[in-house]
């Protein structure tokens, strides 16, 4: 058995996509897909295509150069469909590749966690600021 050294345990490790490892590519991938703003778009995007504008509306407190940049990366990273239709204006829509339609079952199973688990997560909160919070 040869020893390696920590230099080729990384490359080894990085070559089998350990998201541990700080230049992995699938930590960008994580990264990507834990952002707030690409699970909501992902999430609304889930029933079907939507104008660029139904999905501002859609998604309370996003700001249109968040809506754009996050749209942007998540049809980069093959997950959003962009569609231009000629007109006056044009009309843009947005849906998802069948990447981002097998993404979007995770991120229901998440948002029905959350649903589910926000009053026992706010009692937590609560009992613990009441337990460090000093006297």
């Amino acid at each position: 058995m040869t020893t390696q050294s920590a230099t080729a345990r990384r490359t080894a490790a990085k070559d089998a996509f350990d998201a541990f490892l700080r230049d992995c590519p699938t930590s960008q991938v994580l990264a990507r897909i834990s952002d707030k703003w690409a699970g909501l778009i992902l999430s609304a995007l889930a029933p079907g295509p939507q104008r660029y504008s139904d999905l501002g509306r859609a998604i309370a407190g996003v700001s249109q150069k968040m809506l754009t940049q996050t749209l942007r990366s998540l049809e980069r990273d093959g997950l959003v469909e962009r569609t231009v239709t000629p007109g006056v204006p044009p009309r843009v829509d947005y849906e998802l590749t069948d990447l981002g339609r097998s993404l979007t079952l995770l991120f229901g199973s998440v948002k029905e966690w959350s649903e589910s688990h926000i009053a026992q997560m706010t009692a937590a909160r609560e009992a613990y600021d009441r337990a460090n919070t000093p006297a």
